[in-house]
């Protein structure tokens, strides 16, 4: 089985961090592992087959899950067959933190409405 990538934080650009948060569905996906403690208690996959009203299908969120990686915001670790996810705020937090909860506080407020 090929390694997961998980670039080193400075290696992670606003560009990429911005790429991944465009859409909403990783964004639901990233708020859901911030608010689940994500830098310590991590979240597999499976748990969002069903990210709102949308079912996904497990390429899909294959998908979203490394796009979610390679930007650097969340970490990924093999724990038998599944994948546990984890957010890197606390890494990002120096670099990124503002950032990053600009845009979640935005689409949040989405989401309200």
């Amino acid at each position: 089985m090929r390694p997961l990538y998980h670039p080193p934080v400075s290696e992670i650009t606003v560009a990429g961090i911005m790429h991944a948060l465009s859409d909403p569905v990783r964004v639901k996906i990233f708020m859901q592992l911030r608010d689940t403690d994500g830098d310590e208690c991590g979240v597999n996959c499976s748990t969002f087959l069903r990210v709102g009203r949308i079912d996904l299908p497990k390429s899909t969120l294959s998908q979203h899950f490394k796009i979610l990686r390679e930007a650097g915001l969340i970490r990924s670790e093999r724990k038998g067959v599944e994948l546990q996810n984890y957010t890197r705020c606390t890494e990002l937090k120096a670099s990124f933190g503002p950032l990053i909860e600009a845009i979640v506080r935005a689409y949040a407020r989405e989401l309200k409405k």
